[in-house]
């Protein structure tokens, strides 16, 4: 199996430095918004630092510093398309403060540009391996001190995936093929089944005080097998997706719940645990989701996207760079010299023995070094619905480690349906 090509681009360790003049003539949260060609700008408090006059030290004045900021991912296709011309390659920093009217902040008078950092970015290099496009201070204005300044970190690297596609809805049984370019090569093939009826559950309305008889939805399973038919990972539902009492919906307090496997030897293991359920308001069509990853036994939390729209899709997304900006906080940087660390390093791994890299780090210490590990991309829960699978090339060491995430993928498809209402009917192939 072939990955394909991506780039990631990160931008982290935000912090403006002033002296007290400005910051003063300027209070309030300072943010900054990060732009890049064809991608939608991401927007991010960003802290201030009081500037004595010695320079020989800073004070936080407001807000964390965070060690990610912002982050885009570019296909193959698309650094072809920002190489074509220079201004497609940079990066854009503009930092904003809120507008004082007579010492009081009000909204609607906007924001004020306190200044702008821009950078040309080496994509084609970054395919192959990373560069720190930028890592230091910046003054933003012309070469005067009480200008403000920008401390910003900015790396590009290689992030190469696997890509997979169903071709048709998992409860369909469908084949998996791996995507390369404009090539596609069957991998892997699916079974969906359903080991036993539909149990019964008795729900007293609140509104009401009617009693309904909901068929609770359990028993559901995929399989994925290999080309030669052998299974090579598994999804089956392990807590069944029951209405709470009084209510239609499968709730946080008691979320139906996918167990993950993939083999050991000759027998199937837990590999990771998917919690579904919908959440709470009278009209809410959120599906809200929690996995874990079983390491010696163990089930840890592992980050992910919290939540999908029923009627519009949306990701599933596993990615350690989205927790690492709760992590590092501007308390534990060395402010006087600027020695903000954006890691070149992509942390320290392990692996179980024989072949699996169950996501290769230690859990939880690690879990800010993961990086991308995987994303799916479901419909909304009327159309029909064909996930697409991503997967980090670090994350797949064998075709068991590839199953297993395509095996959680088929689980957040079947979660959007086995989430539905209990007032409306689920897909015949699924009753």
């Amino acid at each position: 199996m072939d990955p394909c090509t991506f780039v990631r681009i990160t931008v982290g360790n935000l912090v403006v430095r002033a002296s007290p003049s400005v910051s003063e003539a300027a209070p309030g949260n300072w943010f900054c918004k990060i732009k890049l060609k064809s991608f939608p700008r991401q927007v991010v408090a960003v802290p201030v630092l009081f500037r004595t006059e010695s320079e020989s030290q800073s004070r936080l004045c407001s807000g964390d510093a965070s060690a990610v900021a912002a982050r885009f991912t570019l296909s193959k296709a698309q650094i072809e398309w920002s190489i074509l011309k220079p201004e497609r390659s940079v990066l854009s920093v503009e930092v904003y403060s809120p507008v004082p009217s007579c010492g009081l902040l009000v909204p609607s008078l906007g924001e004020k540009l306190i200044g702008r950092f821009k950078v040309s970015l080496d994509l084609k290099t970054a395919e192959t391996r990373t560069c720190l496009a930028h890592h230091g201070w910046v003054e933003l204005g012309a070469n005067n001190k009480k200008n403000p300044e920008l401390h910003v970190s900015v790396r590009v690297e290689p992030d190469r995936r696997f890509m997979f596609e169903f071709d048709r809805e998992p409860e369909c049984s469908p084949k998996i093929f791996l995507i390369h370019g404009n090539m596609k090569q069957a991998v892997f093939t699916c079974t969906f089944g359903i080991r036993n009826s539909p149990s019964l559950t008795r729900s007293l309305s609140l509104t009401t005080g009617k009693k309904h008889t909901w068929r609770g939805r359990k028993g559901w399973s995929i399989t994925i097998h290999d080309l030669s038919g052998s299974p090579v990972a598994m999804a089956s539902i392990a807590t069944p997706f029951v209405p709470s009492p009084g209510s239609k919906r499968v709730s946080k307090s008691s979320p139906g719940a996918w167990l993950i496997l993939r083999p050991d030897g000759y027998i199937m293991k837990p590999w990771g645990r998917l919690e579904a359920w919908r959440e709470s308001g009278r009209s809410s069509d959120v599906l809200g989701y929690r996995f874990h990853l079983f390491q010696d036994d163990i089930a840890t939390e592992v980050s992910t996207s919290s939540s999908i729209r029923t009627k519009l899709g949306g990701s599933f997304v596993i990615d350690g760079n989205i927790a690492a900006a709760d992590v590092n906080t501007a308390a534990s940087l060395t402010l006087s010299d600027g020695s903000f660390d954006l890691s070149l390093s992509t942390g320290s791994f392990k692996t179980r023995s024989g072949c699996g890299s169950d996501f290769g780090f230690l859990l939880p210490q690690a879990q800010q070094s993961l990086g991308f590990v995987m994303s799916t991309r479901v419909e909304a829960v009327e159309k029909h619905s064909r996930p697409k699978v991503e997967v980090g090339e670090k994350y797949v060491k064998c075709v068991e480690d590839a199953a297993a995430h395509v095996a959680l993928a088929a689980a957040v498809d079947l979660s959007m349906d086995a989430c539905r209402l209990f007032s409306h009917k689920i897909r015949k192939e699924l009753r």
